[in-house]
Formats: C-alpha cells, sequence, structure tokens
C-alpha cells in the first residue's frame, strides 16, 4: 500500500492521563489518532490544556477536524497514542461503557446538529441526561422547575415546555439543545458552533447564560467555531492551525 499524503497544520484531539497540576481541567498530550477508508487521515496534538473555569474559544475553519477533536475530548473515540485527561480522569483507563457514564456525569454537550428527541417534548429532551447521569441529576430539588428557568433564560416561552422539538423552529431547537447541555451544571461544557442559528440579540443572551454557568459553578467552557468575531468575549483563543498537524492522502 502506497499513500499521496499531504502534511497541512490543523486541529487537535483527545486522551488524557491523570493531571499532575489539579488547575488544569483537560490536557491533551502527544496525541495521535487516524483511521483508513477510502482515504488516509492523521490527527496529532502535542500539546493541549485548558485550566479549570476557563471559557475558550477554539477556532477552526470548516472540515478542520473539529468533529473529531470533539469525539476525542469526549471519549466517543479513542486516540492510539498520548495522554487524553479531563477533570483529573485519564480516559484511556476507562471501558467503553466508564467512558459513556463520565461524559454523561463531567461534560455537558451542544451539538451543532442539536440531537433532539423529534417527538419528545421540550421538557423531555432537557431532562434526558438526568437519566444517566445522578450526579447531575441529585444537584437539583425540582428537575421540572430547573428545565423552566432555563427556557426561560433562554428566551422560550413558557408553553414551549410541552411542544415537540420538531414543531420549534431551528433557533428554538438551538436553544433547547443549550439547556439540555446545561441543565445539573456538569463541570466541563463543550459547545459546536452553538450559535450558528441564533440572531444577534439571543446570540448574545446565549453566550452570557454559558458565562454565568462557568462563574457560578465554576464549569469550564469549550466552544467550537469559525466565528472569529466572538475572541474578545473568552478568556482565551486557541486556532487550530497552531496546535495540530494532519496528514491526508489517497490509498493508492
Amino acid at each position: 500500500m502506497k499513500l499521496n499524503v499531504t502534511i497541512q497544520p490543523l486541529f487537535l484531539i483527545s486522551r488524557f492521563k491523570t493531571l499532575p497540576d489539579p488547575t488544569k481541567f483537560l490536557k491533551l498530550e502527544n496525541v495521535t489518532y487516524s483511521w483508513s477508508g477510502p482515504s488516509f487521515f492523521e490527527l496529532k496534538i502535542a500539546d493541549l490544556n485548558l485550566a479549570r473555569s476557563e471559557t475558550v474559544l477554539l477556532l477552526g475553519e470548516s472540515g478542520s477536524g473539529k468533529s473529531t477533536l470533539l469525539s476525542l475530548i469526549c471519549g466517543t473515540i479513542v486516540a492510539e497514542s498520548g495522554c487524553v485527561n479531563v477533570a483529573g480522569t485519564d480516559l484511556s483507563a476507562l471501558s467503553a461503557g466508564q467512558r459513556d457514564r463520565f461524559r454523561a456525569e463531567k461534560i455537558g454537550l451542544i451539538f451543532q446538529q442539536f440531537n433532539l428527541l423529534p417527538f419528545a417534548s421540550v421538557q423531555d429532551n432537557i431532562l434526558l441526561p438526568l437519566k444517566f447521569a445522578p450526579e447531575r441529576r441529585n444537584r437539583l430539588r425540582d428537575l421540572k422547575l430547573e428545565a423552566k428557568r432555563l427556557c426561560h433564560d433562554l428566551g422560550l416561552h413558557d408553553g414551549a415546555m410541552s411542544s415537540k422539538a420538531c414543531n420549534l423552529s431551528v433557533g428554538q431547537q438551538q436553544r433547547v439543545a443549550a439547556a439540555r447541555a446545561l441543565i445539573g451544571s456538569p463541570p466541563f461544557i463543550i459547545a459546536d458552533e452553538p450559535t450558528s442559528s441564533l440572531d444577534a440579540a439571543t446570540q448574545a443572551t446565549f453566550l452570557e447564560l454559558l458565562f454565568a454557568q462557568s462563574r457560578t459553578h465554576g464549569t469550564t467552557l469549550l466552544m467550537v467555531s469559525h466565528d472569529a468575531r466572538l475572541a474578545n468575549q473568552f478568556d482565551r483563543v486557541i486556532n487550530m492551525e497552531d496546535i495540530a498537524q494532519t496528514t491526508r492522502g489517497a490509498i493508492v
């Protein structure tokens, strides 16, 4: 097998070890991930750190590998080598089931495609992760009241709680996805292009809610975007091209 490859700086991925510095919430070190399908792809990240309670904007163009990065950090895929540590836990030491449970408890995910249950109500969609995360569930005295509060903060009217997700506008669905990620105050919020379907006013409200979550609960926030105009609202900005290298090529 011969590979015709091109190498270009790109993006980052994830796998972790126990952190010697407790202020470091996320650490990726010497991470490598690759796959071979119709074409070959390899991603390498030498070093990436996020501090506890830090808000970080991760900038990268479309197709730069952002989805692969998030999958590695969340433990849905596993790096071939290197260290991925989240909240002091080495993800490589966990089984697939343990990684699922860890992700449910520790990470609130705001997906670019929302991933809502279309025929479930807004309330049921928001409360869904608590079924798999007893620690998050136990932080709340009244689950339905907290879901309603998050909807209100995100600009959804009270009547939306009983609406089916499939009957909402794109912008409303995105806000429901955000409420689902925030409920139960997970220590890590990962947001994948979460403001892409929001108007300017709703975008500002949405971001302030994320930042308020970080301030109040010490939540670490990693937001992925290609919109550099958001940069001055975050503690730190990381450009994919500065921290990662990719190799691509056709298998012939």
